[in-house]
């Protein structure tokens, strides 16, 4: 046996005073020799001396002996660091040295090495990119990838389109670089078709329902992409943007709508919509009013004052009288006059030059503006044209129209008699189309006129505007224009216009009068606009009237024609049916004389049956003898009972009772949950009157004589139904006379048997008497002391259980009366919202009633069960507890709400566990309140924290019209008010809120539905806690949870302490549970009579308010009667609409005796599973395609079609998937399980054994194209309505100690980060949170039971070491530019000073972070669960990480955390001896040295088998067959077993073990544990199918033997306890079995292993039989102690996952590796052969070792097989590659032939061979064999692979002889021997 290193250096330091390298020493020399160790660099050879070792530099130390270097660096690995890792290429420099550099692929940076492996060929560089990667050298992405691999930190990733790109595209094509998708498809947009595409609505990224908006596109600027709301143009409003608001015009011209604002003497402030023109006060003016008349003066408000002048002119500011321009004469007046005169002039001028110059300065250009004014002059010359022509067509309209009204109304008086006068409303109908369009084209033409008008008065006006703005101008141009306009000025004075003046003014007058008819024709084309609907809407309901009387004439013509067609039918069928009634009346005849002779053989019969029934009565004598000889037991018997027989009577009478009182229970419970008569109560509010009278004379004549031909119809199904009966009788009693001629002949055999049954009776009789002669005596050695006790016991547990068993049958009573009259006010006509009104209140009490009795009763129920009852009673209180279940679980859904008056309080029953509201709880419900009629105040919603208020709490409250989410974590009360939404602008409708708190962080949710809409409104509200207390401490025992009020005896926090609630409230969950507000503890001042609650709509926030359903996977729908809604036919279709994340789950069952029919959800995947009593068993489909993945939280449409009742064919998505052939048969069922099933169900078969209900939603169930609501069907149990996003994200997620969950968001842990997260282990070290950026890692770990953040090489350790203690705990990690935080459950809090952060920030960037372990980092993989964690991201608010979205996930579970605390002896410190496997690592197989074959033991021991290497080429089966989880199988053969250290030291006092057991062996060793000695023992075997538990007491062995056989290849369960000298055996739950060893409890001790499947070779031999030592066959799972799951075994040997499925002969080597030892194999020259079927396509197959210098091994590489050898000179080798592949999943035969130095291959007659060097060493001695594998330190660096085989293995021949593995030296490993999973 080789020294290792560490022990030879104590040695040589005890020995030796000196230490010299190339010493020699030898084990076999004298005690006095000097032993020598080599220094480092060196080691010691065979010879003894001193050589270097060969790692190429890359180690320092390597191994004695073999010289194999020990902790290769620098990226370098192989026994001699020759070969460089993964991702690395080895490199020779000029000085001789072997580097591993980077793959360049495409740089040579770890960041940018995106190659798995590469080498270089020629001088060129050859790499092989990962997934997604393209080119030499991995330089560019894939299509359907994009990124830059060129640029430094930048990877390939995958384009991510939502579904919404071009389905025609091989890839999602998206830019190369930037990754925005470049096909979206469906009318999606946005850089990853992410929202619908502007002009367009809807939900791209579920519903995918882009639609076009409805907005008028003149008036809108945008359209909302997910509401389709319109955003208007300025100006604009409308729904749909179609208008102008008010005081706004311009809508045509598609700019928006301009203002139009009026001057202060307007009537109005804005000005005409169509003529853009001011009504003015009288004496105002102007197109805005904005100055007075001529004659008019005092501008103002109200307009001008009328000159008072008698020239009627006057100055309009002043009011001065001045003289008209045409009455001044020049002559004949006197000086004074001429100055008067001239002084007005010079007013006059003064005032006319102001004007001017105003206008002159609003001028840009004389000349462009007399233009306009010229066009303006032209227009209104053709407008005025226009308008004539107009009022003409006026005129001519309003005539017509006049006729149409006389039309109209000819047509009102003669529409009466509709039959008459058809033809003519037909003749006039025409006339008034025509008349209608010739109106309607005026219209239209009218229209379009006056919408040119009104587009050419906006032109002008626009023109206006333009040529009035003031322009700004050089002040050059200025000073040239002034002088231009003064020199204007001067002309102007001397210019005369008196002689133009009346011109003007005819002009102005004509213009005023034009503007006076336009204003007329617009009131008269309103006025003919409002006479025009109602004649059309008389005219259509005209057309539709006749439409409908000749619909109904058709009607009656068809009714009619049918009725005839239906009585000549019903004429020839009762003709057909007479004629074969007097056939079958002439048959009947022959029948009854064939019955005559029948009677007569019959009678014969009965006369030989009297003789037999003589010998009959013999026989019976004989049997009254044996009875008689038993008496004497029965009177033993009633010895023993005294006078308790009427004890045992009512004992007996009471299982009875309990078990009647259990099923009207489960009546009451399946009449009365929620989802019947109280959630109809709740229907019955919404319900409304929607029946709708249809009457039609036309088809009274049709329905009658349809009628008449049912009864006929009915008549001649009754005819041809007698007919049948008939000939059926006919039939019977045939086959009557025939089955009594074979009886007759059967009598004889009777007679025969009787006689031999007269003989078996003898034998019987004595065999009874030696039986009797036994029982006798031990009856005699019962103890007469014990019997009084045990009838004493006997009689207290029958008198408690009836007591107990009343008491629940007085309180179930009263709940199943009420049931009964909430089923008949529900369903009586009479039915009122009274009747509501009284079975809520009904309800109200009746579950107050049982959840006051259901605490005390469940307590008296433990304790009857304690005591030990026999099993029938056992088995009903079990049931009435699973009831019992069932009524709190339906009390705990009751989606009803509950009014809250001021003065009323509930106290609610929280179902959650305390520990798990300690990092996270959040609170859902709906409430209800109306400001109308109850004011906003103050008040108080609900409380969760103790009685006191002093300790940790949170809670809801109003308080300043806000609602106010307050929490307190032992420090400061943090309230957060919503105040984007005061509570007084609340509609009066159910709205839902949500409190949420994260750690020390919190958040309030409001959502506000839409009234008729899908659209809501939401705000959010967000605080955090100071301090870093993030834990939420309860004590369960003084917790409350308070809604709307509080009861006397609880005291509120300051911050809640406020009037108690008005209004109504409903609750919904409870860190995502259901919870109702009816799971009460108690309620105070709760009046549901006075107070009713309100009705909330169930659909009000579903997606596209659809009604679903939420199953938590305990309950289920049961839809009875399928047929009533749809017949079973030709093609029967079932459709449901499943959304669901988890990985198992029943989706429709259906089962009618032994016919059964499941579609369940296996591992992610639909599995069917359906047998109709086929001969060829059941039909199953159980494959991996990816269609068939549904638990990604997406609503998928599963179709099951039932075709000619030969095939089903499956639909996914409305795509077909799979189709199944099967035989002929048609459907057997009538009732369907949706979503789960009862108990009673799923134990009743094995194949439904590992079924468990569905955790998901179901939106919507089909049979038939026929819905049904789940929630009505009276067989319904434990659902609800709705389906919350929270049901569909993975908060937590368990690691294996392999596995991690990878993600990219922008985080920066190296400068600011908060994160935190819970965790549950039993592991001491493990790799929890990781990050890194170029060298810098970032990491939160366990070591050695203790946690460590680590930044940068900064580590912050936990005080305390025992977190892998397998409880919840909850860190915070924080880092900060001043220090590091590390808080542990608030209490181990550590921080270190940092100050690194000091400098500026960079811009957050987006990387990678990993939960749970990193491909990367060096630090072991965590095995546990982590749960609700959260990390500060820059792209978003601080919430809880949903791991369903995370990008990589590895072999990471997301559903459940199977993590148990481990036995308490997992705590003690492990002895030296004791082997563990190293924390965080998997279970690895391990050799047993006691049976190695003679060679091999100085091979040096290695802690497990070589871990398989990553597999590149993928075979046509899975390498992991499917297997029951957690279960393992024992193969029965060369000691098959696993071995569990330091467990047993732990059960010497008392042992509870309980476990699982599937087998059909009759023999065989399934558990034991024993001392050294193996003086004490404890065992758990087979013997003869049936269970037999052993263990020792001193002298003494209980042994407990089940009566049943339990090896029917069924799942068992079984317990064994062992409490001092008292053993008990319990099968199934039901079998309890007892006995205990004589006198008092004894010293008991075992130590060492705990041998599970069978025990090592030697052991056991003198304690159990030779039969029973030997190991079992059969699958056993769920092996606790003590109520915990074991650790994993230490070691393994033969033993394998428990495979489900059918399986074959042969050796089946599994994933997790082993090896067999042969040791009987001769000399190196050999014929093998050996048939293999891989599910791998690389695996040593065969190891044959004669020395280190001396072996042939056979290997698979890549699917090809090779041989190589060594014949002790040098290595040689062949290969031969298989035309079809050898991982096709069929069997290939292999046969090696080594003859000297020629080997030979051949695969399938494919052969090779080659000639090696003539071989010098002894071809005939003994040499080991290794199949499948072979231990690590023999396999040789030259094999391309030393991964063990995986797949099956056959037929083993060596030289002709078959080679059996059950005689194997040594199975080592997850092997099983003996069996195959088949293909």
């Amino acid at each position: 046996m080789a020294v290792g290193p560490v022990h030879v250096l104590c040695l040589l330091t005890a020995l030796s005073r000196t230490v010299r390298p190339g010493a020699g020493f030898s084990l076999g020399e004298q005690q006095n020799t000097v032993f020598a160790v080599c220094s480092r660099g060196f080691f010691l050879s065979e010879q003894g001396t001193c050589l270097p070792c060969n790692c190429r530099g890359h180690a320092q130390s390597c191994e004695d002996i073999t010289g194999i270097c020990i902790l290769c660096q620098d990226h370098s690995t192989g026994d001699f660091c020759e070969r460089c890792q993964d991702g690395f290429m080895a490199e020779i420099t000029p000085d001789g040295r072997h580097l591993c550099r980077p793959c360049a692929c495409p740089i040579s940076v770890a960041s940018n090495n995106f190659a798995e492996h590469c080498d270089r060929r020629g001088g060129v560089v050859r790499c092989m990119c990962q997934e997604g990667y393209a080119g030499h050298h991995c330089e560019r992405c894939v299509p359907g990838y994009y990124g830059n691999p060129m640029a430094i930190g930048d990877s390939c990733r995958k384009c991510d389109c939502n579904g919404n790109s071009d389905p025609n595209l091989i890839f999602n094509e998206c830019n190369n670089v930037t990754g925005h998708c470049l096909n979206c498809w469906g009318n999606t947009a946005g850089a990853h078709c992410d929202r619908c595409a502007p002009g367009f609505h809807g939900d791209a990224l579920r519903a995918k329902d882009c639609r076009e908006c409805e907005c008028n596109k003149c008036g809108t600027t945008s359209c909302d992409d997910r509401t389709g709301v319109c955003h208007c143009k300025p100006g604009v409003t409308g729904r749909l943007c179609d208008q102008c608001e008010d005081g706004y015009s311009g809508f045509s011209s598609c700019q928006g709508c301009r203002r139009c604002e009026c001057a202060a003497a307007a009537l109005r402030p804005t000005c005409h919509p169509l003529t853009h023109s001011c009504q003015c006060h009288p004496g105002a003016g102007g197109r805005y009013c904005e100055r007075c008349l001529p004659g008019y003066w005092d501008y103002g408000p109200s307009g001008c004052q009328k000159c008072d002048c008698t020239s009627g002119h006057c100055d309009v500011h002043t009011g001065e009288c001045v003289l008209e321009p045409s009455q001044v004469s020049e002559c004949n007046v006197d000086c004074d006059e001429c100055i008067w005169h001239l002084i007005g002039d010079v007013r006059t001028s003064n005032k006319s030059l102001d004007q001017l110059r105003v206008s002159v300065l609003n001028i840009s250009s004389g000349a462009a503006a007399n233009d306009r004014l010229k066009y303006y002059s032209y227009t209104a010359q053709r407008l005025q044209a226009q308008f004539v022509g107009w009022r003409n067509k006026s005129d001519l309209m309003r005539t017509q129209t006049g006729d149409l009204e006389e039309a109209t109304t000819s047509l009102l008086s003669t529409s009466a008699p509709l039959a008459e006068q058809e033809s003519s409303v037909k003749e006039l109908r025409d006339t008034v189309d025509m008349d209608t369009l010739q109106s309607l084209n005026l219209a239209e033409e009218l229209t379009t006129n006056l919408t040119a008008i009104n587009a050419r008065i906006e032109d002008m006006v626009a023109d206006w505007e333009l040529y009035s703005n003031h322009q700004e101008l050089d002040p050059e141009v200025t000073r040239r224009k002034s002088a231009e306009a003064e020199t204007r000025v001067k002309w102007m004075r001397t210019l005369d216009l008196s002689p133009k003046e009346p011109l003007a003014t005819d002009e102005s007058g004509e213009a005023h009068d034009l503007l006076r008819r336009v204003r007329m024709m617009e009131k008269r084309l309103i006025s003919t606009e409002g006479r025009l609907p109602p004649a059309r809407e008389k005219l259509s309901h005209f057309v539709s009237s006749l439409s409908g009387a000749r619909d109904l004439l058709a009607q009656a013509e068809d009714a009619l024609r049918q009725t005839h067609q239906r009585h000549q039918a019903n004429q020839l069928r009762f003709q057909r049916s007479e004629s074969l009634r007097r056939r079958l009346q002439e048959s009947y005849e022959d029948v009854r004389s064939t019955v005559h002779v029948a009677a007569n053989t019959i009678a014969d019969t009965r006369l030989g049956l009297a003789d037999l029934e003589t010998m009959k009565k013999n026989m019976t004598e004989y049997h009254a003898a044996v009875d008689g000889a038993s008496a004497q037991l029965a009177e033993k018997s009633e010895s023993l009972s005294l006078a308790d027989g009427e004890l045992v009577l009512k004992a007996t009478e009471h299982a009875e009772e309990l078990q009647r009182e259990a099923e009207e229970l489960e009546e009451t419970l399946l009449g009365g949950n929620v989802n019947g008569f109280v959630q109809k109560a709740i229907d019955a509010s919404n319900v409304y009157d929607n029946i709708v009278k249809f009457l039609h004379e036309a088809n009274i004549t049709g329905e009658t004589t349809l009628d008449l031909a049912n009864r006929a119809d009915d008549a001649i199904d009754g005819i041809n139904s007698q007919l049948g009966f008939l000939k059926s009788q006919s039939n019977k009693v045939y086959k009557e006379s025939i089955t009594l001629g074979s009886e007759q002949k059967e009598s004889k055999n009777t007679a025969l048997d009787i006689l031999k049954y007269f003989e078996e009776t003898n034998d019987t009789l004595v065999d009874s008497k030696k039986h009797l002669a036994v029982v006798l005596s031990d009856l005699s050695g019962i103890h007469a002391d014990r019997t009084p006790a045990r009838l004493q016991f006997t009689q207290e547990v029958a008198e408690s259980t009836l007591n107990h068993s009343a008491e629940v049958l007085q309180a179930i009573t009263p709940i199943g009366q009420q049931v009964q009259e909430w089923s008949s006010s529900m369903s009586s006509s009479k039915y009122s919202a009274e009747a509501y009104d009284q079975a809520v209140v009904s309800a109200g009490k009746a579950v107050e009633d049982l959840s006051g009795i259901v605490p005390e009763l469940l307590h008296k129920l433990r304790v009857v069960e304690e005591k030990k009852p026999v099993s029938n009673v056992s088995t009903n209180i079990m049931r009435i507890r699973e009831l019992i279940a069932q009524a709190r679980s339906v009390a705990k859904k009751v989606q009803v709400s509950m009014k809250f008056n001021g003065q009323s309080a509930v106290e609610v029953q929280p179902h959650c566990d305390v520990e798990e509201m300690k990092a996270v709880t959040s609170i859902t419900l709906y409430m209800r309140v109306d400001p109308d009629k109850d004011p906003i105040e103050d008040r108080f919603i609900l409380y969760l924290g103790d009685r006191s208020g002093m300790k940790d709490y949170m809670g809801l409250a109003i308080k300043n019209d806000n609602l106010v989410y307050v929490y307190n974590l032992g420090r400061e009360h943090v309230e957060i008010p919503l105040s984007s939404k005061p509570v007084s602008s609340w509609p009066p409708v159910f709205n839902l809120i949500k409190v949420e708190r994260l750690g020390r962080h919190g958040k309030i949710f409001l959502t506000i539905p839409s009234q008729g809409t899908t659209a809501e409104q939401k705000f959010i509200q967000k605080g955090q806690a100071d301090g870093p207390d993030s834990l939420f401490d309860l004590d369960p025992k003084d917790m409350v949870f308070l809604i709307g009020g509080v009861p006397p005896d609880v005291k509120l926090p300051p911050p809640l302490t406020l009037a108690p609630f008005v209004g109504c409230i409903e609750l919904a969950s409870l860190n995502n549970e259901i919870i109702s507000l009816y799971n009460f503890k108690t309620t105070h001042s709760m009046d549901v009579e006075a107070s009713p609650p309100c009705v909330r709509n169930k659909v009000a926030f579903s997606d596209s308010r659809i009604a679903s359903y939420l199953f938590d996977g305990t309950g289920y729908a049961l839809v009875s009667d399928i047929e009533r809604r749809g017949r079973i036919s030709i093609v029967t279709r079932f459709d449901i609409e499943v959304r669901t994340v988890a990985n198992n789950g029943v989706l429709l069952l259906m089962v009618n005796g032994t016919n059964y029919f499941v579609l369940e959800l296996k591992d992610g995947y639909l599995r069917l599973m359906y047998d109709f009593s086929f001969a060829r068993g059941p039909v199953v489909m159980d494959n991996k395609l990816p269609k068939l993945q549904i638990n990604d939280a997406r609503n998928h449409e599963i179709s099951i079609i039932y075709h000619h009742s030969k095939k089903i064919i499956l639909l996914v998505d409305r795509s077909h998937v799979k189709t199944l052939d099967n035989e002929k048969k048609p459907l057997p069922f009538t009732d369907i399980y949706i979503g789960g099933a009862p108990s009673s169900i799923l134990s009743s078969r094995s194949e439904f054994s590992s079924l468990v209900g569905l955790k998901g939603c179901v939106r919507g169930f089909q049979f038939q194209k026929k819905d049904f609501n789940l929630l009505e069907e009276p067989g319904t149990v434990g659902i609800s309505s709705g389906c919350p996003e929270e049901s569909f994200m993975s908060r937590q997620a368990y690691f294996n100690g392999e596995s991690y969950l990878g993600f990219t968001a922008k985080i920066s842990p190296f400068e600011a980060f908060e994160g935190g997260f819970n965790f549950r282990t039993v592991q001491s070290t493990g790799l929890m949170f990781y990050h890194s950026e170029g060298p810098h890692e970032f990491l939160i770990l366990l070591e050695n039971g203790g946690v460590v953040l680590n930044s940068k090489g900064t580590k912050i350790k936990s005080h305390k070491k025992n977190y892998n203690d397998g409880r919840l705990h909850f860190l915070v990690a924080t880092v900060t530019d001043a220090k590091f935080e590390l808080v542990v459950d608030d209490k181990d809090k550590q921080e270190k000073k940092y100050s690194g952060g000091s400098g500026p920030q960079s811009a957050p960037a987006s990387n990678t972070f990993y939960f749970g372990g990193s491909p990367a980092s060096k630090a072991g993989n965590f095995t546990g669960c982590i749960s609700y964690a959260y990390i500060n991201r820059h792209d978003r608010d601080i919430e809880a990480e949903d791991f369903q979205k995370y990008s990589e996930n590895v072999h990471t579970l997301l559903q459940e955390c199977p993590i148990e605390r481990p036995p308490e002896a997992m705590h003690q410190k492990p002895s030296k001896n004791s082997s563990r496997p190293k924390p965080g690592q998997s279970r690895k197989v391990s050799r047993d040295k006691s049976s190695l074959p003679q060679g091999l033991a100085g091979l040096k021991s290695e802690p497990g088998l070589e871990t398989p290497e990553a597999e590149s080429a993928s075979c046509y089966l899975s390498p992991k067959p499917r297997a029951t989880r957690n279960a393992h199988h024992y193969s029965g053969t060369a000691n098959s077993r696993s071995e569990y250290a330091d467990v047993a030291a732990s059960i010497n006092e008392r042992s509870h073990f309980s476990l699982s057991l599937k087998t059909q062996s009759s023999l065989g060793l399934v558990f034991y544990v024993s001392d050294e000695p193996e003086d004490n023992f404890m065992s758990l075997c087979l013997v003869q199918g049936k269970l037999l538990f052993t263990f020792s007491v001193g002298q003494h062995r209980v042994k407990i033997k089940t009566p049943e056989r339990i090896n029917d290849g069924l799942w068992h369960n079984v317990i064994f306890i062992r409490d001092g000298n008292m053993g008990r055996l319990i099968t199934d739950g039901l079998n309890v079995l007892e006995d205990r060893a004589p006198g008092g409890n004894t010293s008991w001790h075992v130590g060492g292993s705990l041998f599970v499947g069978g025990v090592p070779p030697g052991r056991a031999q003198k304690t159990l039989q030779r039969n029973s030592a030997h190991s079992f066959t059969g699958c056993v799972r769920s092996l606790q102690l003590n109520g915990r799951i074991l650790p994993p075994a230490t070691h393994t040997f033969g033993v394998t996952p428990c495979f489900e499925g059918s399986s074959e002969p042969g050796t089946y080597f599994s994933e997790g590796g082993g090896y067999v030892v042969l040791d009987d194999f001769t000399g190196m020259e050999f014929e093998l052969v050996v048939e293999v079927r891989p599910r791998v396509a690389t695996g040593v197959l065969l190891f044959v070792y004669a020395s280190a210098e001396e072996y042939l091994t056979v290997y698979m590489n890549q699917g090809q097989v090779v041989v190589l050898a060594n014949s002790g000179m040098s290595e040689f080798s062949t290969l031969v590659t298989p035309r079809q592949g050898v991982c096709d999943g069929n069997w290939h035969r292999i046969t090696i032939i080594r003859d000297a130095s020629v080997v030979q291959l051949d695969v399938d007659s494919e052969v090779n061979r080659v000639v090696g060097p003539l071989t010098t060493g002894a071809l005939n001695s003994k040499t080991p064999v290794f199949v499948g594998g072979a231990p690590a330190s023999l396999l040789k660096t030259s094999m391309a692979t030393t991964r063990p085989y995986t797949g099956c293995m056959r037929n083993l021949k060596v030289n002709g002889s078959p080679v059996s593995f059950s005689k194997a030296a040594l199975v080592s490993g997850a092997i099983g021997v003996g069996s195959c999973p088949a293909a």
